[in-house]
């Protein structure tokens, strides 16, 4: 096989680009990545790293600092691409994602070189995230500004050659226009990896051991914030504590900011919930984020698994959630309803609801046995949708390839 070089961009390197690279490296490839990320490495990559110039200026318009940060993105790979080049470095092709303004640029430096740039999410003031939530509503400004935080996108897309995007839900959210020259593939889940596994177990802060087959409800978010419904999940429990006193439940995710509304230094939607909702602490334990293993533990030994999102970008959680086996309680949500069939590979409610969650919950705890069918569908759905060896990689790979032939 022929020596290829390839360049990635994402500033966490490397995030859903993973798979693509490991796979490539095997293949003895050369593989530059250039990213911010100072922490993370792999062996036979050739590691990037990149730092702005500054930040978005006070003085501009609020309703551009995505824009103008996306420029100073651009501008800092641009640099990081020129110096390649001046090193003798010549592509075969170039991946990135669009979402930061990482890959404005790129074709200023490789105008030949194919570009596969990863869109995530389009904004919009109506009918997604924005006001979903009649809890939390938007403002008029933060609606009106929305369609200024597409403006990177809509650049990335007119420079770059093709475009990925994991789900079908995320694509419908990008004007019909960037659907000609975008495919749906998903990132993958090592299934092999990430299975049923009835000897787990995950030992909890207070010493508790935790197997598969106790009353365990598990909901995870990588930040505990109203966009993952992390406040419907906690007024649900004095209800499940009440009809089930013995059930463990256990709360995965950081209480850093995330995808919502940022609040004041020292607060956290974390500590509200706990200044409302009344429950018993010794049976409910908050884990903070966890490393790999032991979040496939605590995947393999839930009953019930909670997986509640505003209209917004799917979690990995929620595929590896199905790989496990997991029994997932998720919300009537348009990404969620693209995966879970109620009923068929797991169970839908309504994300603003929590006394409908908690008897969805109880329901499970109270005859497991009933639902056991509803676990292998959704093994069934992560292998035969999701599975990275014989479904997303050779999908994504199929891609690189046709555009190192084509473009």
């Amino acid at each position: 096989m022929k020596q290829r070089t390839y360049i990635f961009i994402h500033q966490n390197m490397p995030a859903q680009f993973l798979h693509m690279v490991l796979h490539l490296r095997g293949e003895g490839h050369r593989i530059h990545f250039i990213t911010k990320n100072k922490e993370n490495h792999l062996r036979n990559v050739n590691k990037i790293p990149y730092e702005v110039s500054r930040t978005a200026s006070p003085n501009t318009h609020h309703y551009l600092h995505t824009a103008e940060n996306g420029i100073l993105h651009g501008q800092a790979v641009y640099r990081a691409l020129d110096n390649l080049k001046r090193n003798g470095v010549n592509p075969d092709i170039i991946v990135g994602h669009a979402g930061w303004g990482e890959t404005l640029l790129v074709k200023d430096v490789f105008p030949d070189a194919p570009l596969l740039s990863y869109f995530e999410f389009y904004y919009r003031a109506h009918g997604q995230d924005m006001n979903f939530d009649p809890e939390y509503p938007s403002s008029v400004d933060s609606l009106i500004s929305t369609a200024f935080k597409n403006t990177t996108s809509l650049h990335a897309f007119n420079s770059c050659d093709w475009g990925i995007t994991p789900t079908q839900w995320q694509l419908d959210t990008h004007p019909a226009y960037f659907h000609s020259k975008m495919s749906v593939i998903h990132e993958g889940i090592d299934t092999q990896a990430i299975r049923p596994n009835p000897d787990a177990s995950f030992t909890t802060e207070s010493g508790k051991q935790l197997r598969p087959g106790q009353k365990i409800v598990t909901f995870v978010a990588r930040s505990l914030e109203p966009y993952r419904g992390f406040h419907t999940f906690m007024r649900a429990i004095p209800e499940i504590q009440r009809r089930h006193p013995d059930a463990e439940i256990v709360i995965v995710g950081s209480e850093r900011d995330g995808y919502g509304r940022k609040l004041a230094e020292g607060d956290s939607y974390k500590k509200q919930l706990l200044a409302e909702v009344s429950f018993n602490p010794d049976t409910v334990h908050f884990t903070g984020h966890l490393a790999a293993e032991p979040f496939r533990a605590v995947m393999a030994v839930s009953m019930a698994h909670v997986y509640l999102t505003y209209p917004f970008i799917l979690s990995w959680s929620m595929v590896e959630s199905l790989a496990t086996g997991c029994l997932v309680i998720g919300s009537r949500t348009a990404p969620v309803e693209e995966v879970i069939v109620d009923r068929k590979n797991g169970l839908l409610v309504d994300f603003p609801d929590p006394r409908a969650l908690a008897d969805t919950i109880c329901e499970v705890l109270a005859r497991p046995q009933q639902f056991e069918h509803l676990r292998h569908a959704a093994r069934e759905t992560a292998v035969a949708r999701y599975d990275l060896r014989t479904v997303t990689l050779p999908r994504q790979l199929a891609l690189l390839n046709s555009m190192i032939r084509n473009c």
